[in-house]
């Protein structure tokens, strides 16, 4: 079977499709020219006494009309230096079926060999059809590439192409449209369908200030918004990026198929000499030259890979196809084999199974008053990019108008920060921070991340902030354990006592509090450690909001990034993106990836099994090439059909 397209995905997709859709009906209207043809030449052998050399020349007409491509192909790879391929296997093994009626006492095999070219490009219609719906499946991202953008050039509207927009440049969505740019909202209100991105049907509502992401279509209002990346650098730009180069990351299956083929095609071709030449020259019992010669054809049209080399890479790429309809994109292929192994789940609290939006909840002041309290740790916070940060800043809105002065502010990575306000050095952090300065601190009765507060070193109170648990994390954790996976384990900054109380509710079968960065890397090390996987074969997979979490998500086996949606680092950094903030598409992935490497098997031994009967068979004189079509091409086509299945998400 030809192994000629490229698995990836175009931008153009909607030129492509229609290239694939013209290809496959010009070869299905050779197809049934060369059936019609075929036909005639067997009723005219039949009701004819033609001389071989006549028949010959009739056969010849729909053998070349059918077969020129892969004859073509053949004499490319042999004048290329790659003749080991399965268009030479089919050319030599027709070409000798058209020449072995001329032996002395040999039956002439014409419509054998066309029939095997025929049924040759039959098996190249399917494969170019099972393609063709893979590739579709992926291509469906690529339809969120916007055309055009239209600016606001000094009140009057201008369409340009978004690779020509600039950052802080002004740009109008209509009802409709796709949102071509990645921006902020400075006028308008709608809602966007994120579907393509996410595979979530649900719109997203957005007004002033909110970001949106390119690739969403805006569904009601008409849109206003300040661009904040040239398209090179937006989300929809990284994501075409990422599912183009998904083909180039082998699966272990597909690495070993490849060399697998490369080293078999040869012996297989030496094997049918030696099947041809040997036996006759040595007078073995069987028959003839003419009788051995009809066996190494056969054992050539048997032996053609063309079941693995096609349907391995075909279900992996309906795998990756697949998951991207669900919102879940896949680097490459060799994650899928990751996946599908994996034993041990590690998450990250903050922004994966929570929702990594904190509030304030409680305000515990010993030196001061709540409002002080507050309002010196709102100052100190102002700078952060912590989501702490920022709900300490919401829960004292007047801090940035009350004249303040911020100097010396210094972040302690794990610990939290200092400034100085006005004349006084305030420290905002934890329990290890309040100890290096010497502030007797002392513990909450409430249950969420205790955010302490020293003034000049001594200690001045506590703020209470918690974070929401996400909706469905429960369920993900639950689908998960259905799945097998063993070990479920929450990595955190934050306190033993909140870590413990998340784990609970969760379901969570182990978890590891007041980490620094650096600790969550060495503890997914350890984590990775054969003995503590229980076997080598296991994996380990980081779930991370991809933000803070790059390290860790780079030393696991498989990074699985949360949230996705807009997220640059995510994106980047992970193995596996999560277009939307659901953990309980984690376990969706593992499926996805287990029922993929399941099709692969499936395929691996129907193909290898029927092939090594039907080459028995043929050694031993009983095989027809009949029978020996059906074991290439035959089984190709059934193992390509199987491979379709991958698509689908049952």
């Amino acid at each position: 079977m030809a192994h000629k397209h490229e698995h990836h995905c175009e931008s153009c997709s909607h030129e492509h499709h229609h290239e694939d859709e013209h290809s496959l009906k010009k070869q299905l209207g050779l197809i049934a020219a060369t059936a019609i043809l075929l036909l005639g030449a067997v009723l005219v052998e039949h009701n004819t006494s033609l001389s071989t050399w006549q028949l010959l020349f009739i056969y010849l007409i729909p053998y070349l009309l059918i077969g020129h491509e892969t004859l073509h192909e053949a004499w490319e790879g042999i004048t290329g230096g790659d003749m080991f391929n399965e268009h030479f296997l089919m050319s030599v093994a027709t070409i000798g079926a058209l020449c072995i009626g001329f032996l002395p006492g040999a039956e002439t095999e014409f419509p054998e060999a066309v029939f095997v070219m025929l049924f040759f490009q039959v098996g190249e219609l399917f494969e170019g059809y099972a393609e063709g719906k893979s590739r579709d499946s992926i291509a469906h991202l690529m339809n969120i590439r916007p055309d055009i953008a239209h600016v606001d050039v000094r009140g009057q509207m201008e369409d340009v192409r978004p690779e020509e927009v600039g950052i802080g440049a002004t740009i109008v969505i209509r009802p409709g449209e796709k949102v071509p740019l990645d921006g902020v909202v400075v006028e308008g209100t709608s809602a966007l369908n994120t579907v393509a991105l996410t595979g979530e049907t649900l719109p997203r509502d957005v007004t002033i200030g909110d970001e949106v992401i390119s690739g969403c279509v805006n569904l009601s209002g008409m849109l206003r918004v300040r661009t904040t990346k040239v398209f090179g650098e937006s989300t929809v730009s990284k994501i075409i990026r990422l599912v183009e180069s998904a083909g180039e990351h082998k699966s272990q299956s597909e690495t070993f198929i490849t060399r697998f083929a490369r080293i078999y095609t040869p012996i297989v071709v030496f094997a049918a000499i030696a099947i041809a030449v040997i036996p006759p020259s040595l007078g073995w019992v069987g028959g003839d030259f003419a009788t051995w010669l009809y066996r190494a054809l056969m054992f050539l049209v048997v032996s053609c890979p063309c079941a693995l080399v096609i349907s391995v890479p075909l279900t992996f790429f309906g795998g990756i196809g697949g998951a991207s309809r669900q919102g879940i994109l896949v680097k490459g292929a060799n994650y899928l084999d990751v996946l599908a192994k994996v034993d041990t789940v590690v998450f990250d609290k903050t922004g994966t199974l929570t929702h990594g939006q904190f509030a304030v909840e409680a305000v515990h002041p010993d030196t001061c008053d709540e409002h002080q309290l507050l309002h010196l740790a709102a100052h100190v916070e102002h700078f952060s990019t912590h989501p702490i940060g920022a709900a300490l800043r919401d829960a004292f809105p007047d801090e940035a108008t009350d004249g303040c002065q911020v100097s010396d502010v210094e972040e302690v990575a794990g610990e939290g920060i200092s400034a100085r306000i006005g004349d006084k050095v305030v420290c905002v952090g934890n329990t290890k921070m309040m100890d290096r300065i010497g502030a007797r601190w002392h513990d909450c009765h409430h249950v969420g991340t205790i955010i302490h507060v020293a003034i000049d070193g001594q200690y001045a109170g506590h703020i209470v902030i918690n974070d929401k648990i996400k909706a469905d994390s429960a369920e993900a954790i639950q689908r998960l354990h259905a799945l097998g996976v063993k070990r479920t384990v929450m990595l955190t900054g934050d306190r033993r006592e909140v870590a413990a109380h998340v784990a609970n509710e969760l379901g969570i079968t182990e978890y590891h509090a007041e980490l620094l960065p650096a600790d969550k890397v060495a503890k997914v090390e350890q984590l990775k450690n054969p003995l503590y996987l229980e076997g080598a074969d296991r994996g380990l997979a980081f779930v991370g909001d991809g933000i803070n979490d790059a390290p860790v998500l780079a030393r696991a086996d498989v990074g699985i990034a949360m949230g996705g949606l807009g997220s640059d680092a995510a994106i980047e950094a992970a193995d596996v993106v999560l277009m939307d903030d659901q953990p309980s598409k984690i376990a969706l992935a593992i499926r996805i990836a287990r029922r993929t490497l399941a099709i692969a098997r499936q395929n691996v031994v129907f193909a290898i099994g029927v092939k090594v009967a039907v080459l028995l068979l043929a050694v031993c004189g009983i095989a027809t090439m009949w029978l020996a079509v059906f074991a290439d091409v035959g089984v190709t086509v059934l193992a390509v059909l199987n491979a379709m299945r991958a698509l689908r998400i049952s």
